[in-house]
């Protein structure tokens, strides 16, 4: 039995708890409102967010970090992308050099173009800073449907670890070295599900759909591996998978977000109406920089930007992609 911290008492971080648990680990659950934290030990569920899903007595909630991290042995951060780095600050006096944290959000630093991971070793120096990612909905995980994901972690021992506490029936875990392929598939994915969203509000159908998963995983490959992912990365369950889920679920906060858009709805009114974190909306801007930076061509990356910063109506930015020069599908294939 291992003790595991888990910062974030959000869907995810609750939808964690509960596997871990079930494995037989102890548990500290941790939620920065003291309120939701009193909530959720008396009422044993996180009733807003992932209702229906009891939480096992091997669970504890708690809003005080610093109990919430003493004696564990390994610390999985589920606070959205945009606090990470707040969050990790916040953890620098508590935890030891040489801490596990394992990072289950998915984005990009807009401003320093820095994967989650990194923001966690620039805030922590000398934490063993992992990942685990992949097409997994937290209110399927909760209800224990059948899930894959990757652990991906720079020591194959670390990646192990990861891979040995959470696996188990219905939770399937994968491991991989390619951290930063991981984390770029996991971020990069969240802004083609927008464009996915954005058709579907706009009334197309499958084909459209279809069109921009695969033209969306060829950008995103191209983006990935130009950042030092690999190329087995995104044809896998972080790349491929993870974009396939979130493009078509009903359970998609950044599909639903861009369904609001392509309904008429602004990039701020999609957000309130979907009143959780939308991380393809903050990726969206560090994506096109670091693309223009690297000179890869991303041109439905581009149009998002331009739909969500630029006013530009949805309708033109679809035809514009329709309507761009002739070109191969592949380039490295010769007649």
């Amino acid at each position: 039995m291992e003790h595991i911290t888990v910062l974030g008492a959000g869907s995810w971080g609750t939808a964690l708890s509960v596997v871990l648990a079930q494995n037989g680990h102890q548990v500290m659950l941790w939620s920065h409102r003291e309120e939701e934290a009193k909530r959720m030990q008396e009422e044993r569920e996180q009733a807003s967010k992932l209702p229906g899903v009891l939480l096992p007595e091997n669970i504890t909630v708690t809003g005080n970090m610093e109990a919430a991290l003493k004696g564990n042995d390994a610390v999985i951060l589920a606070v959205p992308s945009t606090a990470i780095r707040s969050t990790a600050a916040k953890l620098r006096e508590y935890v030891p050099s040489g801490q596990m944290i394992v990072c289950v959000a998915k984005g990009i630093e807009d401003e320093t173009f820095l994967t989650l991971t990194e923001i966690i070793e620039e805030e922590i120096p000398g934490v063993r800073a992992c990942v685990l990612s992949g097409p997994s909905h937290a209110e399927e995980v909760g209800r224990q449907m059948p899930t894959t994901v990757v652990a991906g972690a720079k020591k194959k021992e670390d990646a192990l670890y990861i891979q040995d506490i959470f696996m188990n029936s219905y939770f399937r875990v994968y491991t991989s070295p390619d951290v930063i392929g991981i984390e770029m598939g996991g971020a990069l994915k969240n802004v083609i599900a927008l464009a996915a969203g954005i058709a579907d509000g706009l009334g197309y159908g499958d084909n459209s759909k279809a069109a921009l998963i695969t033209r969306g995983i060829s950008e995103l490959t191209r983006l990935g591996t130009a950042l030092g992912g690999k190329t087995e990365t995104f044809s896998g369950l972080t790349g491929v998978g993870d974009l396939i889920v979130t493009c078509t679920s009903i359970h998609s906060r950044n599909h639903r977000a861009g369904e609001l858009i392509g309904k008429g709805y602004t990039a701020k009114e999609a957000m309130d109406e979907v009143k959780m974190v939308v991380e393809g909306v903050n990726s969206a801007k560090a994506a096109l920089k670091l693309a223009r930076k690297k000179g890869v061509n991303v041109p439905i990356i581009e149009k998002i930007n331009a739909v969500l910063f630029e006013d530009k109506k949805a309708e033109d930015a679809v035809k514009e992609l329709l309507m761009r020069d002739r070109r191969k599908e592949f380039q490295t294939l010769k007649w």
